[in-house]
């Protein structure tokens, strides 16, 4: 008899069942496993693909074009010292150095500002690079090229040469990172050669970074239908002259420039062209379209621009300040620098120092300093004489003007004048070609139609004439209303060689006549030298104004209201070795109000300068001043707006016991912004939501709220003024001063406690504002694992707006830090050897390389590294030494 089988499906009991959790679990442990496989793989493809490009930073390469050799030291922040023969090797050698340790940032500005953005990520760019395109930088750069003397031509020509020979060993991935994740999108995507044109480009996106007041004149303009002339004057109120100092409250008599070249002859004129020059002004001018970048949620064609090359938003300006040695305990001038740029990864700055090895007429450079990865030079710094450092000017440099446009044509003083017109061509990665018509008046480029402030303006259009608020004057003719913008960049200019004359001046007449050439973007320039002396020069293209003042659009069909040229240089403020033994600027005011031209209405409300005059007046009576004094100035979180909160509220409970626990802290606060401080959280978040309750809240017609310096100026007034109808806010249920103040004392304790919860001891003004790193091109994409590889932070940091540690925030919108102390900066003209330095992120644009993030940590403390300047500092300090061969 046939035994039975047993079936297959079977439970064989002699056999250990395993749990369901077991299976389960066996299961999981097998899908992480090839998970944390394929992470690891993925992990090192990252890490392997990202080293490719590292720069080599020791040992010898050869570099095709080189005379002679080069040497090329880096200490262990990657910061080089360049040494060369001769001006050609050096400044080839700069450019093989930048495209070493930021290529892809050179490659990404240049198609920036060329606007060519869409042949890189496809159509999504394609709005950006129209606006950019029609504002015609790069084109407005090639004409600066042709115009270089043959020494200066010589220096930009071997800039390139030296870029396009480190390219030529490095494509694609092997020369940045970025180019693998590119690849992925637009794998049909080449590196080009890089021009002279492509490196003076990068001086326009500079000066759209620090152009001014265009914001706030776009902003009154598009209020004023809703507004009151009394209303604006009221929200924009005027340089407060009897509390904040001016920069050169005496112009001191100095000697004529004698090394500056002639100014164009439409600065001496009389009268700006009329319409019958008028086209041919045109030709040099450019339109807009408008633009949003996909990977970022933006607003406005300018806000779009703005994270592309740096918003001139809240923060955007800079300090510095020169003390004489007669204070100081060297003996000689310390002259201390930070300029307030938007956040970047990597920094915008790359240090540098480039010395010829023998300092002759051919090659005179020995300097040390700042620079633009793309760009030849030292941009802020010192040679072996003198010390220079900059922060924005302020003044107004661009205008709107009404135009009056009927089909191809424009109304200017009673005729008909023909529209400039060309075509741009964008190719598109991934899409057809585009073409655009560019349109422009003798005014500027035509951009109502293309951004919603400016086309709000065209349809409503309210005309200033001085300063005034009115309709648009009655002869004004018939047609469609447009608006054009002016701007001084629009036109070549010769900051492309004062940059090579700062870096030899000698004196302060060189300083001067290397002044004489910055014309954009308008800059406040500070001096010292080893002789002990200390200056100021304000340089740039400041336009003669006609019969309106710049705040307001003006009717563009009337001459009479076209600039009518610019200040002549030896009548533009300077000041010498000053009584006071220093100079401080911050933005503020130049001078006083009985100067012969009206400069802008627009000034930084002098918040910064104040402090850092009171600082250092401190400093002084102490004496002697040491850079250490000037280092803690610099690091200074002291806070106006929340002092003046502070006294405000002295007297005021709201009868809810944690808000009146949260103001009891403002009480006991010193007004520093320090990054650990909870009083400091409570006042900032106390800050915005009085400001939005007054301004925004409920309100029908909502003020800006932009510029924080000038909103705390029309509060302090408030405060003053009980009966100040921004006061009562009837959708809040708001009747008075103590009502709102009491109001917004509850609502601010709500919203900190929900960002940081209702334990005050666990509040801090850091972490609510830290400042995220983002780079600026995959760090802004959307896609996070992209974002990941490339962004870092967000840290935590003190200080905040109108600060002299100004890390700035938006008001009405988030607490974040957007614009920062992008660089800092103290020299010692005693000795070069005992400055000190540091910049925001790191020398490298190589995510994941050992000098991509190292200075973050410096530069939250506001703590500055050694700078070694002399030959034996340098080698002192060297870690790694490159030889470049011919």
């Amino acid at each position: 008899m046939t035994k039975p089988q047993p079936s297959p499906y079977a439970v064989d009991d002699s056999v250990p069942r395993r749990s369901a959790g077991r299976t389960v679990g066996i299961i999981l442990f097998s899908i992480l496993a090839v998970v944390v496989v394929i992470a690891l793989i993925a992990v090192g493809f990252v890490t392997y693909t990202a080293q490719r490009s590292f720069p080599q930073l020791s040992g010898e390469v050869k570099a095709a074009g080189l005379d002679a050799e080069v040497t090329v030291q880096r200490d262990a922040l990657g910061i080089p010292t360049i040494t060369a023969d001769s001006s050609h090797d050096l400044f080839f050698a700069q450019g093989y150095v930048h495209a070493q340790d930021r290529f892809w940032e050179m490659d990404f500005r240049r198609h920036v500002t060329s606007g060519r953005l869409s042949e890189m990520f496809g159509e999504s760019q394609l709005a950006t690079d129209q606006f950019l395109r029609t504002l015609g930088w790069h084109d407005t750069a090639q004409q600066e090229v042709d115009a270089l003397d043959e020494t200066e031509r010589a220096y930009y020509d071997a800039y390139a040469d030296g870029v396009n020979a480190y390219l030529a060993d490095h494509q694609g991935a092997d020369a940045s990172f970025e180019y693998a994740v590119l690849g992925l999108q637009n794998a049909d995507y080449q590196i080009e050669p890089w021009t002279p044109a492509d490196s003076v480009a990068w001086l326009k996106a500079m000066a759209w970074d620090l152009r001014s007041n265009i914001e706030s004149e776009t902003e009154r303009a598009v209020m004023a239908p809703d507004f009151s002339e009394a209303q604006i004057d009221q929200l924009y109120p005027g340089y407060p002259f009897d509390r904040n100092p001016v920069i050169v409250p005496q112009i001191s008599a100095v000697p004529a420039v004698g090394t500056a070249p002639d100014l164009p002859a439409e600065e001496g004129a009389a009268a700006d062209e009329g319409a019958d020059d008028a086209a041919g002004d045109a030709a040099g001018n450019t339109d807009a379209a408008t633009a949003a970048i996909d990977w970022t949620e933006v607003g406005s064609v300018i806000e779009a621009v703005g994270e592309l090359v740096g918003d001139a938003g809240e923060g955007i300006g800079s300090n510095s300040w020169v003390v004489s040695g007669s204070i100081t305990d060297t003996g000689m001038p310390l002259l201390a620098n930070d300029p307030h740029l938007g956040a970047s990864l990597p920094s915008v700055w790359h240090q540098i120092q480039l010395k010829c090895r023998d300092v002759t007429e051919e090659c005179p450079f020995d300097v040390a300093g700042f620079g633009f990865s793309g760009l030849p030079g030292v941009v802020i710094g010192h040679n072996e004489r003198i010390a220079w450092g900059f922060t924005n000017l302020t003044t107004d440099v661009t205008d709107l003007y009404l135009e009056k446009v009927e089909g191809d044509s424009y109304w200017y003083d009673g005729v008909l004048v023909p529209l400039q017109t060309r075509t741009e061509t964008f190719k598109v990665a991934g899409s057809e070609d585009v073409e655009l018509e560019v349109r422009s008046t003798a005014n500027g480029p035509i951009v109502s139609g293309l951004t919603d402030d400016f086309t709000a303006i065209a349809e409503a259009p309210y005309v200033g004439t001085g300063g005034t608020v009115t309709e648009p004057p009655a002869a004004a003719p018939a047609g469609e209303t447009a608006v054009s913008l002016r701007w001084t960049a629009l036109q070549p200019g010769t900051t492309a060689s004062a940059i090579f004359a700062l870096n030899t001046a000698k004196d302060f007449d060189d300083f001067r006549g290397a002044a004489a050439l910055f014309d954009v973007p308008a800059q406040n320039l500070i001096y010292a030298d080893v002789d002990g002396n200390i200056g100021y020069q304000t340089p740039g293209k400041l336009p003669i104004r006609g019969a309106g003042d710049g705040s307001m659009p003006q009717p563009g069909w009337d001459s009479a209201y076209t600039w009518q040229g610019y200040i002549p240089f030896e009548e533009l403020p300077v000041s010498y070795n000053p009584t006071e033994g220093y100079i401080v600027t911050a933005n503020n005011a130049i001078v006083a109000q009985d100067y012969t031209y009206p400069l802008t209405r627009d000034w930084d409300y002098g918040w910064r300068a104040a402090r850092i005059t009171e600082l250092v007046e401190r400093a002084i009576a102490k004496g002697p001043v040491t850079m250490d004094d000037l280092n803690a100035i610099q690091a200074d979180d002291y806070s106006f707006i929340g002092m003046r909160l502070t006294a405000a509220y002295a007297d005021i409970t709201t009868g809810d016991d944690e808000t009146d626990a949260a103001l009891e802290l403002l009480q006991e606060w010193d007004a520093q912004n320090s990054a650990d401080s909870a009083a400091a959280a409570y006042a900032n978040v106390l800050w915005d939501t009085l400001a939005e309750n007054v301004f925004v809240d409920g309100r029908e017609n909502a003020a800006p709220m932009s510029g924080q310096g000038r909103q705390f100026l029309v509060i302090d007034a408030m405060l003053d003024d009980e009966t100040s109808p921004w006061w009562t806010n009837d959708e809040l249920g708001v009747d008075g001063m103590t009502d709102m103040l009491k109001r917004s004392a509850i609502d601010a304790y709500e919203r900190l406690v929900d960002a940081q919860g209702d334990n005050p001891s666990r509040w801090n003004w850091g972490s609510l504002h830290a400042l995220p790193l983002e780079n600026e091109s995959f760090g802004q994409s959307g896609i996070a694992p992209i974002e990941w590889l490339f962004n870092r932070g967000p840290f935590p940091v003190g200080g905040g707006s109108s600060v002299v540690n100004a890390t700035g925030w938006d008001l009405g919108s988030s607490f974040a830090t957007v614009t920062v102390p992008s660089m800092r900066m103290i020299v010692d003209l005693s000795d070069f050897d005992a400055s000190r330095w540091n910049q925001l992120t790191g020398q490298s644009g190589h995510a994941f390389h050992t000098n991509y993030i190292d200075q973050v940590e410096s530069w939250q403390k506001a703590e500055l590294t050694p700078w070694a300047f002399t030959p034996e500092a340098v080698a002192a300090a060297t870690t790694d030494t490159l030889v470049l061969k011919p």
